[in-house]
């Protein structure tokens, strides 16, 4: 990340509605993103670790840094490109021939040659570091979690609704130079064609937070979306405005959003309550130092960004659709709003009410499982017929959790089941929030009649309560 400049970001605050949002992680680690209507991989945060390795390696071997004029800045782009190539890629790159410090590199391109070209999502990060350090967390982790992104795209090879377009920056160190050369000799329609851009600058700060660019904005909507399924609750990346490649798109009324977990400003205490960490210390204590090295990388905070990429590029350009325009799983659950009585739904219905003291998310009716603060387990379930003419179709509710658990194990747990099998688990861990879209991925059950259970079990103290409104199927 570059150091600030006297120049104010655009907030771009479109609150726009956002579809099917992911399931949350469950207590056995399984990633969230594996439920997901659009079925976003889970990204190897290993192989992200070992694109680390390679910076690093690179760095050790050209004066200890990674600098945009610099032989270690080169053999970066080189060993992204190589990468890149191998999968598939037709990769560009780009001289920056005004603008940026004389003798930088070039940036790098690479765009998955499927989808609607007028429809593009980009995705970018800064390569080069500054001349004290290898840049492992600035912006080395942004760096390797787009390329095992991109590589994972290419090893997946999904139908696409749209285009998606890499790119790997250089010199915004010194002034966001080879994103601003990029943006701005890009023709009108060219630039009017870029739906939104997503950078990710610092998404692995040891002491870090969970930051999202332009957080309310239409943009920022999925990578909201996954964090909150991860009970992250994340906040404005207020720091990084104006510092990163996000920027220079900004200036041409792109809209823009990205993840990043801090620099050298300091952890509050509520964030150190909320996130763990050190309050009043630096969220990167080796920010623009020799010490952003390998061990000032936060693997979990890496896997996170890397798996909230995958779900956000699924999410905006993976996917055509059900069925060719035939889908329609509209009625498919019966009385999902829980307003006409408790038919179709069989097992604990008494759960079902107007509960006073609580409000349905939408209505005045919804079914309130749990919150009995001892051993008890309650369920509720109908058949649901999945339309075979869906090739994705999810099955999407809203989920309210309050508990008096104070402790991040799951003691009391709320799943998703169809046919018996799990496919998505909630627990205390994620309470708070309010009512949130969740949602689980039934389109391999597409032309079948399943049972989808929603159960809570609550162990013998402490009340967990999960409060269920507005069930239904839904097309991807």
């Amino acid at each position: 990340m570059k150091r600030r400049f006297a120049m104010a970001g655009t907030l771009l605050a479109l609150v726009l509605g956002f579809g099917t949002l992911p399931a949350a992680a469950t207590p056995s680690g399984t990633s969230p993103a594996s439920t997901t209507a659009l079925a976003a991989p889970d990204i190897s945060v290993t192989a992200v670790r070992a694109h680390l390795d390679e910076l690093s390696a690179i760095a050790a071997r050209n004066g200890g840094n990674r600098r945009s004029t610099t032989q270690g800045y080169r053999d970066s782009v080189a060993y992204v490109k190589g990468k890149l190539q191998a999968a598939g890629y037709t990769v560009t790159e780009q001289p920056c021939t005004s603008g940026c410090t004389s003798g930088a590199g070039p940036n790098l391109i690479a765009e998955w040659p499927k989808g609607d070209a007028n429809n593009v999502y980009m995705f970018g990060a800064h390569l080069d570091g500054v001349s004290a350090g290898p840049g492992m967390n600035d912006n080395g982790s942004g760096s390797a979690a787009l390329l095992e992104n991109a590589l994972t795209l290419a090893r997946e090879n999904p139908d696409m609704r749209n285009r998606v377009r890499f790119a790997w920056w250089t010199d915004e160190e010194q002034g966001l130079n080879g994103s601003y050369f990029y943006v701005r000799t890009l023709s009108s329609a060219d630039r009017a064609r870029i739906k939104a851009y997503y950078n990710f600058d610092m998404v692995a700060s040891l002491n870090g937070g969970y930051f999202i660019n332009h957080i309310t904005s239409a943009a920022a909507a999925p990578m909201k979306a996954y964090w909150d399924s991860l009970g992250l609750r994340p906040e404005e990346n207020t720091e990084g405005a104006g510092r990163s490649d996000d920027y220079s798109f900004e200036r041409y009324s792109i809209p823009t959003s990205g993840y990043a977990m801090g620099a050298s400003a300091r952890k509050t205490s509520a964030q150190a309550s909320k996130w763990g960490g050190t309050s009043g210390s630096a969220y990167d204590p080796c920010y623009h130092r020799a010490c952003d090295t390998l061990t000032n990388i936060n693997t979990t905070g890496l896997d996170r960004a890397a798996d909230g990429i995958a779900y956000t590029l699924w999410q905006q350009a993976v996917g055509t659709g059900g069925g060719g325009g035939t889908c329609d799983p509209a009625g498919a659950v019966g009385n999902g709003g829980f307003e006409s009585g408790t038919s179709p739904w069989t097992g604990t219905t008494a759960v079902i009410a107007a509960h006073s003291g609580r409000t349905a998310h939408g209505g005045t009716r919804f079914a309130w499982l749990g919150g009995n603060g001892s051993t008890s387990t309650e369920s509720l379930s109908q058949t649901v017929t999945v339309p075979a003419d869906c090739t994705r179709a999810s099955l999407v509710f809203w989920l309210q959790i309050e508990t008096s658990e104070s402790s991040s194990r799951a003691y009391d747990t709320f799943t998703v089941r169809v046919n018996g099998s799990t496919l998505a688990t909630w627990s205390n861990v994620h309470a708070g929030g309010g009512w949130i879209q969740r949602s689980a991925d039934l389109s391999a059950y597409a032309g079948q009649t399943v049972t989808v259970a929603f159960t809570a079990t609550e162990d013998y103290s402490l009340q967990t309560g999960f409060l269920l409104d507005d069930v239904s199927l839904q097309s991807a």
